[in-house]
């Protein structure tokens, strides 16, 4: 980790920059922007689920330089190009509005990175993080792996690395992707590619909160743990002990994957994933973020990356 500092940043070129949403008209403006790291200490050293800073150019309001932005590296450990070389990541446009002035807000950093062509240079940092990653023996393990947003960086690495190394059996993992509408879904079509490559072991489903789809035999909407509960393959994965849960997106959205866990677990598999103090075991409708970490502890089997 840490092989290029903010103060010492490394100098990217960019390889491409495309749209990563389904449909035509998303809520928001995503962008899938490839890196040539090559030459630099980052080629070759970094691993999926890890992330890697941007430097924008400029200073802000207060006339100092930006500071770094961490974005998750969305290519498997060999990179986009096989080599290392090319790392990917994930960027939403950050467009706002002030509460006070009402006047529009726009992000620095995300929409530095979203108006990048090839050949742009940028100044990068990293690789950072060490626990959000697979495990050193992944064909031992299954997986759940729930996404919202551009929370699907991660797992598109993930499932790259798990896809090469073979062996991976059935049903070992499955991927719930939770998004407003279908138009918003990222990397749509190259997930359901992946999923229908043959040899069953990735299982690929959608939560749209917005819009109704199938589920149970009804239509609905339907937030992740929504889609959790109504999958019975979900659910007999998370009655083994080999499996881990990862969980990448919008703060809140643990929460109420936890609350769902608890109210299809009984105790001894819930404490697998969850520890809850006895005072609040029974109140499960009643759990805040707060509790998460306190009186809700993710296990070792657990990997949370909110924002």
């Amino acid at each position: 980790m840490h092989l290029h500092t903010p103060a010492s940043p490394a100098e990217a070129v960019v390889v491409s920059n495309e749209r990563c949403t389904a449909g035509r008209k998303p809520a928001g403006f995503v962008r899938h922007v490839v890196l040539d790291v090559s030459g630099t200490q980052i080629a070759g050293n970094f691993r999926s689920g890890q992330s890697f800073g941007v430097i924008p150019p400029g200073v802000d309001a207060a006339g100092k330089p930006h500071k770094v932005r961490l974005y998750s590296i969305a290519s498997p450990t060999r990179g986009e190009d096989g080599r290392g070389a090319h790392l990917a990541t994930t960027v939403k446009r950050l467009l706002d509005e002030h509460d006070e002035t009402g006047k529009l807000f726009v992000g620095v950093t995300s929409n530095y990175l979203c108006d990048l062509k090839p050949g742009d240079r940028v100044k990068v940092s990293g690789p950072n993080g060490k626990r959000f990653v697979l495990p050193a023996a992944p064909a031992q393990h299954r997986y759940l792996f729930v996404a919202t947003g551009t929370g699907i960086a991660p797992f598109r690495g993930m499932l790259g690395d798990l896809a090469s190394i073979g062996g991976m059996a059935r049903g070992a993992v499955s991927l719930v992707m939770g998004s407003p509408y279908a138009s918003d879904l990222l990397y749509d079509s190259e997930l359901r590619a992946m999923a229908g490559s043959g040899g069953g072991w990735l299982s690929y489903y959608t939560a749209l909160s917005r819009e109704k789809q199938a589920a149970g035999g009804v239509e609905r909407t339907m937030y992740v743990q929504d889609r959790i509960e109504a999958e019975e393959s979900i659910r007999d994965m998370l009655r083994d002990d080999r499996t881990l849960i990862y969980m990448c997106g919008i703060a809140g959205m643990e929460l109420g994957v936890f609350q769902t866990l608890a109210r299809l677990m009984p105790g001894g598999e819930l404490d697998g994933y969850v520890e809850v103090d006895p005072d609040v075991r029974g109140e499960v409708g009643g759990w805040t973020r707060r509790m998460i970490h306190k009186q809700v502890r993710p296990t070792r089997r657990v990997f949370l990356e909110v924002y």
